[in-house]
């Protein structure tokens, strides 16, 4: 049992043993290495000492790690409460939180990729539709459509063969449109099908195809922009308990040291953080909800 005179030191411990841990896991030694030849031999006027060198280079890779992997901010931010609190709880609950906001962020990072690709295939649409109106060829066309805006992304180099050799360029256009976000791609084969087989006019056939990628697209942004008030609604009640905290401390209640060390604290704690985790992802869900058309 930690009594109020070693949690401190015990916690603080465990920190510091937490993120050495992290460091020797998760870094990478080439750098330090790097640094070490460039700063062997003597020292030279006008250049800084050694130890402050490697200290800067340091703390430039620690940043530079942390700026990687964000998730790993939960830890070093649970610090602070497990040394003012006197408990190594919040430093727990600190490594608990970084593989699930790691997935958050990995989630929100492949979203923004999912977009992105959806806007490249509206931009390659309408650049070769307004190639297409001025007279160039398909093929021609569709290179430099591609070139201009990569909307065909890693399946660029497949279907610009096919454009230039005579090859299965619809096929291709399909195969591309199996990547998350390219599914406009599956349009294009089509327009392209029927163009080859009928005879009908490309341009007018991608030009409508645009049309609609990007009527969606606008769709999107403005239940985007109609939710950004909710959103906000849910990031405030996200810190509210925070700022419940940080209020206390500097009323002098010492809401820590009653939540991490009294029986009755643990138990609220414990039901106050289930509670708020429960009303986040409700809340989350609700938005996201609405934010498909």
């Amino acid at each position: 049992m930690l009594t109020g005179q070693t949690a401190p030191a015990v916690s603080a411990a465990l920190g510091c043993a937490v993120v050495a841990a992290w460091l020797v896991v998760d870094g990478r030694r080439r750098g330090l290495r790097r640094a070490r030849l460039v700063l062997a031999g003597g020292g030279v006027e006008g250049v800084p000492p050694q130890g402050a060198l490697w200290r800067s280079a340091s703390a430039a890779r620690w940043w530079a790690a942390l700026r990687a992997r964000p998730e790993w901010f939960c830890l070093v931010a649970a610090v602070l409460p497990a040394l003012l609190g006197g408990s190594p709880l919040p430093l727990a609950a600190g490594a608990l939180a970084v593989p699930l906001v790691g997935r958050r962020l990995r989630a929100a990072r492949l979203r923004k990729e999912h977009e992105a690709r959806q806007d490249a295939v509206v931009a390659l649409c309408g650049t070769l539709a307004g190639e297409l109106r001025a007279g160039r060829q398909p093929g021609p066309a569709l290179c430099f459509a591609a070139a201009s805006t990569g909307g065909l992304g890693p399946d660029e180099a497949e279907v610009l063969a096919a454009a230039r050799f005579g090859g299965d360029v619809p096929g291709a256009l399909r195969r591309a449109a199996r990547r998350d976000g390219a599914e406009g791609l599956a349009g294009l084969a089509a327009c392209w099908q029927v163009a080859v087989d009928g005879g009908a006019g490309l341009a007018s056939g991608v030009d409508r195809l645009e049309g609609a990628l990007r009527g969606a697209r606008d769709r999107r942004e403005r239940l985007r922009a109609q939710l950004a008030g909710t959103w906000a609604t849910v990031a405030v009640l996200a810190v509210l308990p925070v700022v419940g905290l940080l209020l206390g401390t500097a009323m002098g209640a010492t809401p820590l040291r009653v939540l991490l060390h009294t029986p009755a604290g643990l138990a609220c704690l414990v039901i106050g953080v289930l509670l708020q985790g429960a009303g986040l992802r409700w809340a989350t869900w609700i938005v996201r909800k609405g934010e498909t058309p």
